[in-house]
């Protein structure tokens, strides 16, 4: 009977648990993969995840699960998924709004740069400035004349702190040394449905809400937040042609995953989006829905953008005093 003494032994299965990792890798995707939206069905977030999903099944020959885990403004998703394995079968829709909630709130269950892993970038959204159909407010500049002479007295809704639509209205009353009262929704819709009320003055909405309430005529555009003018509202003016400099927000949304994935999926993964987003179809499915294809970027570049917007809104949290209640 051969024998291997204690040294071999131990090496042998090193090498065993060196090769398994390797392996499963070359191997991988071999079962579904999930893909952990932090807002309800039919959310932007949500809308892009399906048309990613339905992609890398194509690519990759396995099914892709969108799962929803909405609440506490996107935390609980992202928290799902930064407390995933770190093995390519998760992953998550990471947006704006996150790199606001932890000067917002003080803390958060995960650390948005330490615990998670960026993949890409994959959309920009824009939003139009809008007002009720029958509102005395005409432009951008009327709005900021009227909010200058009142602070407080002109009212934009959103669909809750921390939201897109929150977070353009204190930037833009920043931006302009303006102060109007922010009034919170239960969500996007309610908000719409608050400003179609006249529960609220204005509002920046995401376009593929917008567009269609304006050519039904029941809101009036201000200004688009795109750095030029929009396709579908070819006569509204960008905010920067309002004559408002220094407001270059835009909304973006991207896929990341638990920090750990090894180097070579973080590159697969990102090779794989990167093929996806530059076909026609889906950069037309996308913009149909209101969104922009990102072009094509490195992991790293995306951690840049992260970190710069954690930067950002950091400083305007505090300089505007925002507060999480």
């Amino acid at each position: 009977m051969m024998t291997m003494n204690r040294r071999a032994l131990l090496g042998a299965l090193g090498a065993c648990a060196l090769a398994q990792p390797a392996a499963a890798q070359a191997d991988y995707p071999n079962r579904p993969i999930r893909i952990i939206v932090p807002l309800p069905p039919g959310s932007p977030p949500d809308v892009l995840a399906r048309v990613v999903g339905e992609r890398l099944q194509h690519e990759w020959k396995q099914p892709v699960v969108v799962e929803n885990r909405p609440g506490a403004t996107g935390m609980i998703g992202l928290d799902a998924v930064a407390k995933a394995p770190p093995d390519g079968y998760t992953v998550g829709i990471m947006f704006l709004t996150h790199t606001v909630l932890p000067a917002l709130f003080g803390r958060t269950p995960y650390d948005t740069q330490r615990d998670l892993a960026p993949l890409a970038n994959l959309a920009w959204l824009y939003n139009v400035l809008v007002v009720p159909a029958g509102s005395p407010v005409r432009s951008v500049r009327d709005l900021v004349q009227r909010a200058g002479a009142q602070p407080d007295a002109l009212t934009y809704g959103s669909g809750g702190i921390g939201s897109p639509a929150h977070l353009l209205g204190a930037a833009f009353c920043q931006t302009t040394g303006t102060r109007m009262l922010h009034v919170p929704f239960k969500g996007p819709s309610e908000s719409v449905q608050g400003l179609l009320g006249g529960q609220v003055d204005a509002m920046f909405a995401t376009t593929s809400v917008a567009v269609p309430m304006v050519r039904g005529g029941k809101l009036r555009p201000l200004a688009v937040t795109s750095p030029a003018r929009l396709a579908a509202l070819p006569e509204v003016p960008t905010i920067a042609e309002s004559g408002i400099t220094g407001f270059g927000i835009r909304e973006w949304e991207g896929i990341v995953a638990p920090a750990g994935l090894p180097a070579a999926l973080v590159d697969r993964w990102s090779r794989t989006l990167a093929r996806i987003m530059t076909q026609q179809e889906v950069k037309d499915r996308l913009l149909d829905l209101g969104m922009t294809a990102a072009e094509p970027d490195t992991p790293a570049a995306f951690g840049t953008l992260i970190g710069s917007e954690l930067d950002y809104w950091s400083k305007l949290v505090k300089s505007a005093g925002l507060k999480a209640q």
